[in-house]
């Protein structure tokens, strides 16, 4: 209910399903919310709707929002990432004092978040990127929230996000990440493993159709099933849905009269780029990214409709083995996306000097967030046992799970080349796997090539330090350290 004489624990602006959501998660759990929104009819629906959840505080102007707050005031953003976010950053801070506590909720670019945290600081104010991950559900009944910022903001802020978010074995799926931008960045590496989960697990839903010839409840069936083991997920679960969901106007599946043309709202290929600028190869993340914009390259693919596809391979008889080898493949698959995302987070840490932990998001990662999963806890148990592992894929578990499905993950690819089946995270994945065992790759000849045309030199694994072949010349070698 409204209470205008109340004095709110926390504040929420902006009142999209997001914001409600998050703003009655907190009124559930004791809390005295003050509420604002640049359109008054949105307030004033959410207490219409739903004010029996708690304590609100109704307020329109954002000098009659800050004074509703105790004190250091918090007050979360929940608006469109962008130049609207710095407005209201904006527009809060002119409002607010020493001490008090601005939070993005949104999807915000972590640069971005550290550009706000520094010009908050000289301003005297603490501003927390907080990545929050579950959608509208997760909003209301508990997301994963991932808050960076200043550490002593969160000595204020942590206890309440703690409360609202979702909890596993007692432990709440909330913990501060580190300074500055690295919430954000995390939240956005994040949204990169979830576009890598969803392209393998389509691309399993695509060999069942087009190489088994599964309809859509039967694929729905095994995901059904596949989720009551290893694979258990909220992806895989609600895989099992989609393709079980019956359109209404024509009979068919729904998933049969959906354009097959995919959306994105850009923090996949935020994390490709930032991982490009890191060095760090998240191939299995890019190939999803890129899958999506090849899919809404609709005029194209209606040119390029009936091209040949070759004939190399009937399609598999022994069904059950091939089912088995798409689980498999699926597996390692998400193995490698997880390690690639992991390998990524490594490198933000150092580059911008954060200090992260692996295992705590690996932690705050099973519950409430879109790629929650059953292992999950075997990421956090390999980070426990070893938090310098070089690669998550080298973990004793995971090494082992790779090396039960090599051979199915082989076959996955092989016939679904072989058929004509796109397949590019499974068989990218793949590939970067076999190239990170290698134990020689064909840098050597790329190194040479580099000299050759543009004297970049190149090691020699005989000697220390850089050579130079004088390729114009008589191509002796000189040393170039």
């Amino acid at each position: 209910m409204a209470n205008s004489a109340a004095r709110a624990q926390i504040g929420v602006t902006g009142l999209a399903v997001m914001g409600s959501n998050i703003a009655r998660n907190f009124a559930k759990h004791g809390y005295t919310v003050a509420l604002h929104n640049r359109s008054i009819a949105k307030t004033d629906a959410l207490l219409a709707e739903h004010g029996g959840d708690g304590e609100f505080v109704r307020t329109e102007t954002v000098e009659e929002f800050v004074a509703a707050l105790e004190k250091p005031r918090r007050v979360l953003i929940m608006v469109k990432a962008g130049d609207a976010t710095d407005a209201v950053i904006e527009e809060l801070a002119a409002a607010m004092e020493p001490g008090d506590i601005i939070i993005d909720g949104g999807n915000a670019l972590y640069t971005d978040t550290i550009r706000r945290e520094a010009a908050m600081k000289a301003r005297g104010l603490n501003f927390v990127g907080a990545g929050i991950s579950g959608g509208e559900e997760g909003a209301l009944n508990g997301p994963s929230i991932m808050p960076g910022g200043p550490a002593e903001s969160y000595e204020s802020l942590g206890p309440l996000l703690e409360s609202i978010a979702a909890q596993v074995d007692g432990t709440p799926c909330c913990t501060h990440i580190g300074p500055d931008g690295s919430g954000h960045f995390v939240k956005m590496v994040h949204n990169g493993i979830e576009y890598a989960d969803m392209q393998l697990i389509g691309e399993a839903y695509n060999l069942f159709r087009d190489a088994l010839g599964f309809d859509a409840a039967r694929i729905a069936d095994v995901f059904t099933e596949w989720n009551t083991g290893d694979l258990e997920s909220y992806l895989v679960e609600i895989t099992a849905e989609v393709l079980r969901q019956v359109d209404a106007k024509t009979g068919k599946p729904l998933v049969d009269v959906i354009v097959d043309a995919a959306e994105q709202k850009g923090t996949g290929r935020w994390t490709v780029k930032a991982a490009l600028d890191l060095g760090i190869p998240v191939t299995g993340i890019a190939e999803a990214v890129f899958a999506r914009a090849l899919s809404g390259a609709r005029a194209q693919r209606a040119a390029a409709r009936g091209l040949a596809s070759g004939a190399l391979a009937d399609k598999p008889t022994d069904v059950e083995q091939f089912t088995e080898d798409i689980r498999q493949a699926l597996y390692a698959s998400k193995v490698v996306a997880y390690a690639q995302g992991f390998d990524q987070i490594a490198a933000g840490s150092a580059e911008y000097d954060w200090n992260l932990h692996p295992g705590d998001l690996a932690t705050i990662w099973r519950g409430g967030c879109i790629i929650r999963a059953r292992f999950l806890n075997r990421i956090k148990d390999a980070y426990e046992q070893n938090p310098e592992l070089p690669s998550l894929i080298l973990a004793p578990y995971f090494r082992e799970a790779i090396e039960t499905a090599i051979d199915s993950w082989r076959r996955v690819v092989i016939t679904a080349t072989a058929l004509g089946i796109p397949v590019p995270a499974f068989a990218s994945s793949l590939s970067y796997y076999d190239a990170l065992r290698a134990e020689r790759l064909p840098a050597a000849l790329t190194q040479g090539q580099r000299d050759f045309f543009g004297a970049h030199t190149y090691e020699r694994i005989d000697a220390d330090g850089k050579y130079h072949t004088l390729w114009s010349g008589d191509r002796s070698e000189v040393s170039a350290s």
